[in-house]
């Protein structure tokens, strides 16, 4: 028979505490987003329409799908977009887009140069029409200056008016190489939802003076007032993904709704 050592007390209380502690320390990254988004998480699948970015090696053009303004590339398998020196950058899907449904998104963005000034991300939906642009309806389902972390929403109607809001990170900050994001926009006939790493933020009752115009998503890296020479800065989006109405939300989408920050305008120039 084989003699197998006793451990002595001492020993065995250290070793017991050493994987109770492990097995209750939380995860490194427990506030991250990681594979959780809106789409599973609030019972959409099956995509309708999926974007993904798989070529690598050295940066490539955009496919046709994509209208570009400003330098942007297919690189490391994200869609990616680069400004500086204060010019912008921006990229639109092309396409018929659609009245209703949801559309999510998994991006980032950083600064490449430590500059006193900063850039500004947004992701929105707009008329896929570019005749319906000037007066037509936005949702802004993500609004950052680098390096905040806190994110603004917005929608305009088209009347003039504009309704807002912000929120926090629950985790890693909205800006960073390595903090990935998803946010995500719900558009229905009656009402306007938006989502931040699977979170609902706020819900809008759909304005009257909403136009039911087909939508589509753009991306644009923003010069600020201040961002002037020196400021070089980097937006990323890993994956877009459109799901229709048919499914029912598993959760309630119940949140605060947006603030008017500015009322109707007296008369339109539209």
């Amino acid at each position: 028979m084989i003699s197998v050592p006793r451990l002595s007390s001492r020993v065995a209380l250290a070793a017991t505490c050493l994987v109770t502690g492990l097995l209750a320390a939380p995860a490194a990254h427990a506030e991250d987003p990681g594979p959780i988004h809106a789409g599973n998480t609030f019972g959409w699948y099956p995509t309708a329409e999926r974007y993904e970015f798989e070529r690598w090696g050295d940066p490539k053009p955009l496919t046709h799908e994509w209208q570009t303004h400003g330098h942007s590339t297919e690189q490391g398998g994200q869609l990616t977009l680069t400004a500086y020196n204060g010019h912008s950058t921006t990229v639109t899907l092309r396409g018929a887009g659609h009245r209703k449904g949801r559309w999510e998104i998994r991006m980032h963005g950083y600064d490449l140069r430590d500059a006193a000034n900063h850039y500004r991300l947004t992701s929105s939906l707009i008329p896929a029409a570019a005749s319906e642009r000037r007066c037509g309806p936005e949702m802004t389902f993500a609004d950052i200056t680098l390096p905040k972390s806190r994110a603004g929403f917005s929608l305009r109607p088209g009347d003039g008016s504009v309704y807002s809001a912000s929120t926090v990170s629950r985790g890693e900050s909205f800006g960073g190489r390595e903090h990935w994001h998803t946010f995500a926009v719900e558009v229905t006939g009656k009402r306007i939802s938006w989502f931040v790493d699977a979170h609902v933020i706020a819900t809008q009752a759909r304005p009257a003076a909403m136009a039911h115009v087909p939508f589509t998503v753009q991306l644009r890296l923003a010069s600020t007032r201040d961002a002037g020479k020196g400021a070089m800065s980097r937006m990323q989006l890993d994956w877009l993904r459109y799901w229709s109405l048919r499914k029912p939300n598993s959760r309630s989408v119940a949140a605060p709704a947006l603030h008017r920050t500015k009322a109707p305008a007296a008369r339109s120039a539209c």
